[in-house]
């Protein structure tokens, strides 16, 4: 009853003077009836007390000490709720109403204009929805602060707000708002500080606001204004802040901004301005943040950026920026924290980045090269560096050993370049570190066990590198960790147990390793996991059962043969006891025979191994029949080749016999034309330093090449040759020339392989009457063809010992096949004078261990010569290059233009800038690692193809370079 007398007084006309004593009631009443349609629920307004004479000492009101009337309402964060209801109506005196971070729902109430001396109204951080009342400016001549902002407001901004002319403040943000910007807003000219960011307003940003005299701050955030600044806004020179980030600007930077002295922070972010950035940048000498950010900024970083020496904070990430990062950075001594990432910079990592001060560094997504500085540069930083991101260029080298230095790290990613070598141990230092990113690099060596000390790591990424050996068991000390990320490597070893205790985990993928044994049944206790990835392994066993494993999908264990449950769809093995196993040279204690104790050992595997020894005998017994026509036929037709036509062997210690050996591993025997046109000098088709080659067809019609060795006089014996020709003879792949057979006399030794229609590598980069020049992608294409034959070859315990271009024969579908290799095992021994005598026109393809003799000839040696390999189809160069008054040396020269930032000169000119720079530097450098003089410093061939197929780049809308 008493609120409904309250509403019913509010309905009776106000006729009394506000000097009679009664109208302090009035106050009371209205501010009563705004309470009772409202929810207090903390209490807030319990001081309010409709017996009072008076509100002037209730919670959030203030009154005139000389009227007694109420001059001002803040009642912000009272978690109140409800209508704002016309009780306030009743406050004729009132300045300052503020009822901002509450819950208040419904309109505006318009009845707010009827307020003549209102000064403030914040609404601001509440839930009112509708429109702004057009009526509520058009008495508004002493309102000087209104904001509506973080509302629910729609519809358009009152043109009628250009009536308020005292207005010092508007501030209508993260509303809803539409339509143009009302163009009587400038005329508004005592206005400081315009706020309507995070709105839907649009059109274009009309001339005019040079008006706002004393303009601070204007606001135009997260909108969809287009059109160009206007180019008067130079005329605020007291402008402080200017926000026009996430619009759709467009056009260069006006001018006159150029006059804006004053201005602190300049946000063009996320807007399509074009152009390159003016120097005169540099003469905004005040400015501590400057944001281009996310548009289509082209051209060099300026020079004059140099001269902010109050900047903090420069981003100008996402645009297309090229060239180096300036030098004069270095004169920003107040710079916090830099963002240049995703753009196109070159050049190499400058030493400034780990300037002392800096607490965020962001390079990613260029094209930096160069090294990491030296671990002693890092000193300087100090614990202030906070996040550190160079992940997505081509950076080289190894990660500074002592990279723990950097205490305050909380962001480390350096995914996505070249980096190798190994994890230092110093990242266990990193104890405030979150997020460790260091995948798709070459590092290599094991995960250090310090990681363990890295105790506020959330996120762990290794993917992708050539990491070996085990999870250290020390990772569960890590017990934030959310993610971790360790495909894609080398990892061995058992998935520790440890990793159950990480109970904050979500996100695990182990996919593509070498992991073994069964999983830890405790997994099961990770009740946070979204995803567990550890297919293609070789686990075994019965996967966990219960939590997240009840519903693991297939794709995430695949490729486990020895798993089994399931999800796999293979029942698990049922567990029975261990057999009895008899030993038949025991003492018979049941008074049996020792012939009954043989019975039951032999029983089964005895039985087992006699059948399979009678099966293979009968094999090669009926492989015997089938060949010895073929094996009679043929070794006449060999002896015959000895005698004819070919060259005469001083060296040979015997006398040829009437027949010698022939064995081909495939296919026919029989030569079309006859055994003695064999060795015709009209069929030779090559020479190289270990004999002759021919071409001939055989009866089948298959082109065979046949090479007659020169070195019979150091050859093994007949049965150390033989054994290692069908070692040989059983490699197949499609990058290598295969040995299809020989034949073996004391005096003479011919090699049978495929013949290979279109020549050698050598006459493919360097003969001058080639027709075509190589393509770029051809040339990928034959580097990574050669890793993958020499890997191979590696994998079969095989070393080449002899790689050059002319070992490399090209097919007729472009593809490379190696060939020529292992011949010096033929040798009695590699006594390396013998060896470099024969294969002297490999100079500049040996490694230099050859000339030491204490140091051992490993696969090594061919990584060696593969890197040169690479350089000489990278650049058309030979290895070594004798010009008049010089030889270059094609490893130094690539290496100098590297230090020296101009590889991409080293490139085949030939190609005429035809070729993908983030494809042709990486090669260069990775042929360059492959030929490092120590031995232990180049990868294995295997890492080579992985780094290779990581390099190549997508075909997918790239145009093919020719």
């Amino acid at each position: 009853m008493l609120v409904n007398l309250l509403f019913l007084l509010l309905l009776v006309p106000f006729h009394v003077k506000s000097s009679d004593p009664t109208t302090f009631n009035d106050d009371v009443l209205g501010l009563i009836v705004f309470k009772a349609g409202l929810l207090d629920p903390k209490d807030k307004l319990t001081s309010w007390n409709e017996e009072d004479d008076s509100p002037c000492n209730w919670v959030g009101v203030q009154c005139d000490p000389k009227t007694n009337r109420v001059i001002q309402l803040t009642l912000e964060g009272f978690s109140l709720s409800g209508h704002i209801n016309r009780g306030l109506s009743r406050l004729q005196s009132i300045q300052v109403l503020s009822l901002s971070n509450n819950n208040f729902t419904g309109n505006i109430n318009s009845d707010l204009a009827r307020f003549w001396s209102l000064q403030v109204i914040d609404f601001s951080e509440n839930n009112l929805s509708g429109s702004i009342p057009d009526d509520l400016f058009r008495q508004c001549g002493s309102l000087r602060v209104i904001s509506f902002a973080n509302n629910n407001l729609t519809g358009q901004i009152p043109d009628s707000l250009s009536y308020c002319s005292s207005l010092v403040s508007v501030n209508f943000s993260s509303n809803q708002l539409t339509g143009n910007l009302p163009s009587g807003i400038w005329f508004l000219r005592g206005l400081q500080s315009l706020d309507l960011s995070n709105n839907s307003l649009d059109g274009e940003i009309l001339e005019g606001i040079a008006n706002l005299y004393d303009l601070r701050a204007v606001k135009l955030r997260k909108n969809s204004f287009s059109g160009h600044i206007p180019e008067d806004i130079g005329g605020c020179s007291l402008l402080k802040m200017v926000d026009f980030s996430e619009n759709s600007l467009s056009g260069s930077l006006p001018v006159s901004l150029q006059r804006l002295n004053s201005c602190t922070s300049l946000s063009l972010q996320g807007n399509s301005f074009t152009g390159e950035v003016p120097e005169w940048i540099g003469k905004l000498g005040n400015l501590e943040s400057l944001d281009l950010s996310s548009n289509i900024f082209s051209g060099r970083i300026p020079f004059s950026v140099g001269n902010l020496l109050s900047l903090k904070e420069l981003n100008v990430s996402m645009n297309q920026f090229s060239g180096g990062l300036p030098d004069s950075i270095t004169n920003c001594v107040n710079l916090l924290a830099i963002d240049v990432s995703k753009n196109r910079l070159t050049g190499n990592l400058p030493p400034w980045i780990f300037k002392r001060g800096l607490q965020s560094v962001s390079l990613s997504g260029n094209r930096l090269s160069g090294s990491i500085p030296h671990p002693s540069s890092l000193k300087q930083v100090g614990g202030g560096l906070e996040a550190l991101d160079l992940s997505s260029n081509a950076l080289f080298g190894e990660i500074p050993s002592n990279i723990g230095v950097l205490s305050s790290l909380v962001v480390f990613n350096m995914s996505r370049n070249h980096l190798f070598g190994s994890i230092p141990a110093s990242v266990g230092e990193l104890k405030s570190t979150q997020v460790v990113d260091l995948s798709e690099n070459w590092l290599n060596g094991s995960i250090p066990s310090a990681i363990g000390g890295a105790v506020s790591l959330n996120e762990l990424r290794l993917e992708s590198n050539f990491l070996s050996g085990k999870i250290p068991t020390s990772i569960q000390n890590c017990s934030s960790l959310t993610s971790l990320i360790l495909s894609h490597n080398n990892l061995t070893g058992s998935v520790p147990t440890g990793i159950a205790n990480l109970s904050k985990l979500q996100y695990v993928d182990l996919s593509l390793n070498h992991f073994s044994g069964s999983l830890p049944k405790e997994l099961t206790n990770l009740s946070h996991l979204v995803s567990f990835n550890i297919s293609h392994n070789h686990l075994q066993g019965e996967l966990p059962v219960g939590g997240f494993f009840n519903a693991i999908s297939f794709s995430s264990v695949s490729g486990n043969p020895s798993l089994c449950g399931s999800v796999v769809n293979r029942t698990c093995p049922a567990v029975h006891p261990k057999p009895i196993v008899l030993n038949p040279n025991s003492s018979d204690t049941s008074g049996g025979s020792p012939n009954h104790h043989r019975k039951k050992v032999l029983s089964i595997s005895a039985l087992i191994a006699i059948g399979a020894a009678a099966f293979i005998a009968i094999g090669v017994i009926a492989i015997s029949v089938l060949n010895i026509h073929a094996r009679s036929s043929m070794s006449r037709a060999a002896a015959a080749l000895a005698l004819s036509g070919g060259e005469d062997y001083s060296c040979s210690p015997a006398k040829d016999p009437n027949y010698g050996k022939l064995v081909m591993f495939s296919g026919d025997a029989e030569f079309v034309a006859g055994s003695e046109a064999l060795l015709n000098k009209d069929c030779e088709i090559g020479r190289g330093g270990f004999g002759v080659v021919y071409r001939t067809v055989l009866q089948d019609g298959r082109s065979v090449a046949i090479k007659k060795l020169s070195v019979s006089g150091l050859i093994k014996s007949q049965e150390e040759f033989e054994r290692e020709m069908k070692k040989l003879g059983k490699i197949r792949h499609h990058n290598l020339v295969i040995l299809e057979g020989y034949y073996w006399t004391p005096s003479l030794q011919l090699l049978i392989s495929e013949y290979i229609s279109d020549g050698s590598l050598y006459k493919h980069l360097h003969d001058g009457t080639s027709k075509y020049c190589v393509s770029w992608r051809q040339r990928f294409n034959i580097i990574l063809g050669m890793a993958k034959g020499l890997a191979h070859l590696h994998r079969m315990n095989v070393i080449h010992y002899n790689l050059k271009s002319t070992n490399v024969l090209i097919d007729s579908s472009g593809e490379p096949k190696v060939g020529d290799f292992s011949l010096a095992r033929l040798l009695p021994m590699l006594d390396r004078c013998i060896l470099s005598s024969k294969i002297q026109s490999a100079l500049g393809y040996m490694a230099p261990e050859f000339a030491c003799r204490t140091v051992k000839i490993t696969e090594k040696c061919d990584v060696y010569g593969f890197g040169i390999l690479v350089l000489e189809v990278v650049t058309g160069k030979r290895p070594v290059e004798y010009m008049e008054d010089d030889v270059v040396v094609l490893c130094d020269m690539v290496r100098g233009a590297l230090e020296d930032g101009r590889v991409e000169e080293c490139v085949d000119g030939r190609l005429r800038g035809n070729f993908p720079a983030d494809e042709a530097i990486p090669v260069i450098k990775l042929g360059l690692i492959c030929a490092s003089q120590v031995p232990s410093n180049r990868p294995d061939m295997e890492e080579v193809v992985n780094i290779l197929e990581l390099i190549q780049c997508p075909l997918e809308g790239r145009e093919e370079l020719v």
